[in-house]
């Protein structure tokens, strides 16, 4: 079976597990199970009809007492590039456009209130080729260019913010940067949040297009909770998703695009530690499939230049604080994961665990203001 075939840990479980050991299995994988959301059977049929995945789960939360649950529906979408990536680049970003108009549809049917699309949703994941052009006109303005404009639109229509990152051009120093924009479910631009760390590992060195963000750790407060965006590469760094829990994210998104060679293993921990770290949830989206270039590159690994530089896997997911995660969507095909979350876990979590109140981090901040400071010797015993 080559990685190309191979849809999802969770249907090869299910497939190989014998039934009765299957339960198990799924807990100590993937912590307290989900319950499967009923959704509208007319959304399923139009994701069918559409050719892409749907599916829906809930998170379990305890009731109590003086809190009303706050119950919020979260939908990740994953999709592929829908045209070849020498096409003309306008006739790539409205194809793109029509592609998530389709599935966003389906969202609202499925009464999502926040969705997230992957990282640089309208283009290819092209950084890899270190080539400027054509790339490099792929970039719009985060406030008003014509993918905000787009996305305005669908979220006044339904009722729902959208998390849309994009290839930002800054009017202002002609300077790019990856970047998600989100918009209210009034049709605002809230703001905008750049990526943090920047990968120069392989194919993606991508710092030929863009630096690090200067944006901060930014929290949105939207009529759904307050939510933050961690963008690809930024979801290895641990103090990354720490800081913007403690800037008060109820759910932290991160949109991604990264392939099965490089990152795989990696790719259900991370989410996943990072939601039981910091006592909220987090969203996990990857794009999905093969892009192929029409000028060959090198990774400066030594390997003879290839094509494409491998396979987005996919397997969007979401994490609860309580350690739990919901079941992966496909590794091979476009979908849409719509989660139903409780916010009320955080605070049981945390109330829990106490990892906040037990975090010491003051004296962390007076550890790491010496470890970077220029005089700074390790503090190692010997004999």
């Amino acid at each position: 079976m080559s990685g190309f075939e191979f849809e999802s840990l969770e249907k090869t479980l299910e497939k190989y597990i014998p039934e009765n050991e299957l339960t198990e299995v799924k807990r100590i994988l993937f912590g307290n199970p989900t319950k499967n959301l009923e959704l509208h059977s007319s959304a399923e049929i139009v994701a069918s009809e559409r050719d892409f995945e749907l599916q829906g789960h809930a998170f379990q939360s305890a009731p109590e007492q003086l809190r009303a649950s706050r119950r919020v529906r979260v939908g990740l979408i994953q999709n592929r590039t829908v045209l070849p990536t020498d096409a003309p680049i306008l006739d790539q970003i409205s194809a793109a456009h029509s592609r998530i108009a389709e599935l966003v549809e389906v969202a609202a049917m499925c009464d999502v209130n926040i969705v997230c699309f992957q990282e640089t949703w309208t283009m290819p994941f092209a950084f890899c080729t270190r080539e400027k052009e054509p790339w490099s006109e792929f970039a719009e303005s985060a406030e008003d260019g014509p993918t905000t404009r787009f996305c305005q639109e669908l979220a006044k229509k339904y009722n729902m913010v959208i998390v849309s990152p994009i290839l930002e051009r800054e009017a202002l120093h002609n300077t790019l940067w990856n970047t998600a924009v989100v918009i209210s479910n009034s049709g605002q631009v809230l703001g905008k949040t750049r990526k943090n760390h920047i990968p120069r590992i392989g194919d993606f060195n991508e710092s030929t297009y863009y630096m690090e963000g200067n944006t901060g750790h930014k929290v949105f407060q939207t009529q759904f909770g307050k939510i933050a965006v961690n963008i690809c590469y930024g979801r290895h760094h641990p103090l990354n998703w720490l800081m913007y829990s403690m800037n008060g994210a109820e759910i932290i998104f991160n949109p991604s695009a990264t392939v099965g060679a490089l990152s795989e293993p990696m790719w259900s921990i991370e989410a996943r530690n990072a939601a039981i770290a910091n006592h909220c949830y987090t969203c996990a989206i990857n794009r999905v499939g093969t892009e192929h270039f029409k000028n060959e590159f090198t990774s400066g690994d030594g390997k003879k230049a290839h094509h494409d530089f491998g396979h987005f896997y996919g397997s969007s997911y979401v994490s609860a604080p309580d350690g739990s995660r919901s079941p992966g969507l496909s590794r091979t095909r476009d979908g849409l994961l719509v989660v139903e979350l409780d916010l009320n876990m955080n605070r049981q979590i945390s109330d829990k665990w106490s990892f906040k109140m037990t975090g010491r981090y003051a004296e962390y901040a007076s550890e790491l203001a010496k470890v970077v400071s220029e005089d700074f010797k390790p503090n190692i015993v010997k004999e």
